[in-house]
Protein backbone atom coordinates (compact mmCIF):
# COMPACT_ATOMS: atom_id res chain seq x y z
CA UNK A 1 0.00 0.00 0.00
CA UNK A 2 1.73 3.47 -0.71
CA UNK A 3 2.07 5.81 1.62
CA UNK A 4 -0.45 8.27 2.48
CA UNK A 5 0.18 12.19 1.83
CA UNK A 6 -0.78 12.23 5.70
CA UNK A 7 2.49 10.33 6.87
CA UNK A 8 4.56 12.37 4.12
CA UNK A 9 2.85 15.58 5.65
CA UNK A 10 3.88 14.16 9.59
CA UNK A 11 7.59 13.39 8.52
CA UNK A 12 8.16 16.62 7.13
CA UNK A 13 6.55 17.89 9.70
CA UNK A 14 8.63 16.34 12.17
CA UNK A 15 12.11 16.88 10.13
CA UNK A 16 11.61 20.83 9.80
CA UNK A 17 10.88 20.72 13.48
CA UNK A 18 13.99 18.99 14.63
CA UNK A 19 15.53 21.60 12.57
CA UNK A 20 14.39 24.30 14.56
CA UNK A 21 15.04 23.04 17.86
CA UNK A 22 19.03 22.73 16.70
CA UNK A 23 19.04 26.46 15.16
CA UNK A 24 19.88 27.33 18.75
CA UNK A 25 22.83 25.16 18.90
CA UNK A 26 23.96 26.60 15.09
CA UNK A 27 24.17 29.81 16.76
CA UNK A 28 26.19 28.79 19.55
CA UNK A 29 28.35 26.80 17.32
CA UNK A 30 29.14 30.34 15.50
CA UNK A 31 29.28 32.46 18.02
CA UNK A 32 31.98 30.07 19.90
CA UNK A 33 33.86 30.39 16.35
CA UNK A 34 33.86 33.77 16.53
CA UNK A 35 35.02 34.03 19.82
CA UNK A 36 37.88 31.76 18.90
CA UNK A 37 39.10 33.69 15.98
CA UNK A 38 37.70 31.03 13.80
CA UNK A 39 36.23 33.17 10.38
CA UNK A 40 33.34 32.88 8.28
CA UNK A 41 34.32 30.28 5.60
CA UNK A 42 36.66 28.29 8.36
CA UNK A 43 32.84 27.89 10.30
CA UNK A 44 31.00 27.09 7.18
CA UNK A 45 33.51 23.98 6.53
CA UNK A 46 32.89 22.95 9.40
CA UNK A 47 29.06 22.99 9.58
CA UNK A 48 29.12 21.33 6.17
CA UNK A 49 31.82 19.54 6.13
CA UNK A 50 31.68 18.06 9.44
CA UNK A 51 27.86 17.92 10.58
CA UNK A 52 27.96 17.08 13.69
CA UNK A 53 27.28 19.43 16.57
CA UNK A 54 28.86 17.81 19.60
CA UNK A 55 32.27 16.73 17.66
CA UNK A 56 31.88 20.80 15.98
CA UNK A 57 32.13 22.30 19.67
CA UNK A 58 34.63 19.68 20.81
CA UNK A 59 37.27 20.20 18.00
CA UNK A 60 36.88 24.45 18.39
CA UNK A 61 36.75 24.01 21.97
CA UNK A 62 40.64 22.23 21.50
CA UNK A 63 41.74 24.31 19.48
CA UNK A 64 40.60 27.43 21.42
CA UNK A 65 42.40 26.42 24.40
CA UNK A 66 45.78 26.08 21.80
CA UNK A 67 45.29 22.22 21.67
CA UNK A 68 46.85 20.53 18.55
CA UNK A 69 44.99 19.60 15.07
CA UNK A 70 45.44 16.42 16.08
CA UNK A 71 43.86 16.28 19.55
CA UNK A 72 40.89 18.00 18.06
CA UNK A 73 40.55 15.69 15.20
CA UNK A 74 40.59 12.58 17.48
CA UNK A 75 37.86 14.67 20.24
CA UNK A 76 35.61 15.30 17.03
CA UNK A 77 36.14 11.17 16.06
CA UNK A 78 35.33 10.30 19.33
CA UNK A 79 31.68 11.93 19.54
CA UNK A 80 31.04 10.82 15.65
CA UNK A 81 31.74 7.02 16.57
CA UNK A 82 28.45 6.97 17.50
CA UNK A 83 27.70 7.18 13.53
CA UNK A 84 29.00 3.33 12.79
CA UNK A 85 25.81 2.42 14.33
CA UNK A 86 23.24 4.95 12.73
CA UNK A 87 24.81 3.63 9.42
CA UNK A 88 24.36 -0.04 10.22
CA UNK A 89 20.56 0.65 11.14
CA UNK A 90 19.93 2.35 8.07
CA UNK A 91 21.93 0.61 5.94
CA UNK A 92 19.17 -1.71 4.25
CA UNK A 93 17.14 1.67 3.71
CA UNK A 94 19.74 3.00 1.95
CA UNK A 95 20.48 1.23 -0.59
CA UNK A 96 21.79 2.49 -4.11
CA UNK A 97 25.45 2.68 -5.88
CA UNK A 98 28.56 3.29 -3.51
CA UNK A 99 28.95 7.15 -4.68
CA UNK A 100 25.13 7.56 -3.96
CA UNK A 101 25.21 6.47 -0.38
CA UNK A 102 28.33 7.98 0.22
CA UNK A 103 26.71 11.49 -0.57
CA UNK A 104 23.61 11.12 1.86
CA UNK A 105 25.75 9.24 4.73
CA UNK A 106 26.93 12.86 4.88
CA UNK A 107 23.01 13.19 6.73
CA UNK A 108 23.87 10.50 8.51
CA UNK A 109 23.04 12.30 12.08
CA UNK A 110 20.97 11.26 14.93
CA UNK A 111 17.66 13.56 13.89
CA UNK A 112 17.40 11.94 10.75
CA UNK A 113 18.34 8.46 11.78
CA UNK A 114 15.81 8.66 14.67
CA UNK A 115 13.22 9.72 11.92
CA UNK A 116 13.56 7.12 9.21
CA UNK A 117 14.50 4.45 11.26
CA UNK A 118 10.61 5.16 13.06
CA UNK A 119 8.94 4.25 9.54
CA UNK A 120 7.87 1.11 8.68
CA UNK A 121 8.85 0.67 5.23
CA UNK A 122 12.20 1.13 3.62
CA UNK A 123 10.93 3.36 1.70
CA UNK A 124 9.62 5.58 4.04
CA UNK A 125 12.65 5.45 5.91
CA UNK A 126 14.68 6.70 3.35
CA UNK A 127 12.38 9.39 2.96
CA UNK A 128 12.68 10.49 6.39
CA UNK A 129 15.73 9.76 6.82
CA UNK A 130 16.55 12.57 3.74
CA UNK A 131 14.27 14.77 5.14
CA UNK A 132 15.60 15.18 8.78
CA UNK A 133 19.22 15.71 7.59
CA UNK A 134 18.77 18.19 4.60
CA UNK A 135 16.51 20.19 7.55
CA UNK A 136 18.79 20.07 10.28
CA UNK A 137 21.68 20.67 7.36
CA UNK A 138 20.22 24.00 6.03
CA UNK A 139 19.27 25.28 9.30
CA UNK A 140 22.70 24.46 11.09
CA UNK A 141 24.57 26.14 8.81
CA UNK A 142 22.38 28.92 8.44
CA UNK A 143 22.39 29.65 12.13
CA UNK A 144 26.19 29.08 12.22
CA UNK A 145 26.61 31.17 9.42
CA UNK A 146 24.37 34.17 11.26
CA UNK A 147 26.26 32.86 15.10
CA UNK A 148 29.65 33.24 13.61
CA UNK A 149 28.92 36.79 11.81
CA UNK A 150 26.65 38.99 14.61
CA UNK A 151 26.43 36.91 17.48
CA UNK A 152 29.07 36.39 20.58
CA UNK A 153 26.92 35.29 23.66
CA UNK A 154 25.27 32.92 22.29
CA UNK A 155 27.09 29.97 23.61
CA UNK A 156 25.88 30.73 27.25
CA UNK A 157 22.11 31.23 26.20
CA UNK A 158 22.21 27.62 25.49
CA UNK A 159 22.27 26.47 29.11
CA UNK A 160 21.05 29.71 30.80
CA UNK A 161 17.81 29.18 29.00
CA UNK A 162 17.66 25.50 29.24
CA UNK A 163 17.69 25.39 25.44
CA UNK A 164 20.23 22.66 25.82
CA UNK A 165 17.56 20.42 27.55
CA UNK A 166 15.32 20.57 23.82
CA UNK A 167 17.79 18.06 21.49
CA UNK A 168 17.88 14.54 24.08
CA UNK A 169 13.69 15.11 24.71
CA UNK A 170 13.16 15.71 21.05
CA UNK A 171 15.87 12.32 20.24
CA UNK A 172 13.53 10.94 22.84
CA UNK A 173 10.20 11.56 21.50
CA UNK A 174 11.31 10.22 18.17
CA UNK A 175 12.71 6.94 18.93
CA UNK A 176 9.65 6.22 21.84
CA UNK A 177 7.54 4.19 19.89
CA UNK A 178 10.34 2.06 18.89
CA UNK A 179 10.36 1.06 22.83
CA UNK A 180 7.38 -1.33 21.90
CA UNK A 181 8.37 -4.50 23.60
CA UNK A 182 10.41 -5.63 26.65
CA UNK A 183 13.51 -6.75 24.41
CA UNK A 184 13.64 -2.71 23.18
CA UNK A 185 13.29 -1.46 26.26
CA UNK A 186 15.54 -3.64 27.90
CA UNK A 187 18.50 -3.41 25.69
CA UNK A 188 17.50 0.97 26.16
CA UNK A 189 17.90 0.98 29.66
CA UNK A 190 20.69 -1.41 29.38
CA UNK A 191 22.84 1.27 27.22
CA UNK A 192 21.73 4.16 29.07
CA UNK A 193 22.84 2.48 32.23
CA UNK A 194 26.07 1.43 30.45
CA UNK A 195 26.52 5.20 29.45
CA UNK A 196 25.63 6.50 33.03
CA UNK A 197 28.03 4.12 34.66
CA UNK A 198 31.33 5.40 32.16
CA UNK A 199 30.46 8.46 32.10
CA UNK A 200 32.54 9.83 35.33
CA UNK A 201 35.43 7.57 34.29
CA UNK A 202 36.19 8.05 30.63
CA UNK A 203 36.71 10.64 28.22
CA UNK A 204 33.44 12.24 26.20
CA UNK A 205 32.74 10.09 24.09
CA UNK A 206 33.17 7.17 25.12
CA UNK A 207 30.01 6.06 26.92
CA UNK A 208 27.57 6.77 23.96
CA UNK A 209 30.31 4.54 22.00
CA UNK A 210 29.55 1.92 24.21
CA UNK A 211 25.97 1.79 24.92
CA UNK A 212 25.89 2.15 21.00
CA UNK A 213 27.86 -1.02 20.32
CA UNK A 214 25.42 -3.12 22.68
CA UNK A 215 22.70 -2.07 20.78
CA UNK A 216 24.77 -3.38 17.58
CA UNK A 217 25.55 -6.57 18.80
CA UNK A 218 21.66 -7.80 19.59
CA UNK A 219 20.67 -5.88 16.46
CA UNK A 220 17.01 -4.88 17.48
CA UNK A 221 16.54 -3.38 13.85
CA UNK A 222 16.10 -6.48 12.00
CA UNK A 223 12.94 -7.60 14.21
CA UNK A 224 11.05 -4.69 12.04
CA UNK A 225 9.28 -5.51 9.07
CA UNK A 226 11.41 -4.23 5.63
CA UNK A 227 10.44 -3.61 2.00
CA UNK A 228 11.77 -4.93 -0.79
CA UNK A 229 11.48 -1.06 -2.86
CA UNK A 230 15.12 0.71 -4.12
Amino acid sequence: MPPSDALRRSIRAQAISIGLAIAPFGLAFGALCAESGIGVWEALGFSSIVFGGSSQFAAVSVLADDGTIIAAITAGLLLNLRSLAFGVSMASSLNGSFLWRAGISQLMIDESTAIGSAQDTNEMRRYGYMWGGLSVFVLWNTTTLIGVSVLSDAESLITDLGIDATIPAAFLGLIWNKLEDGVHRTIALLGSLLALILIPFTPAGIPIIAAASSIIYVRPWVTKETDNDE
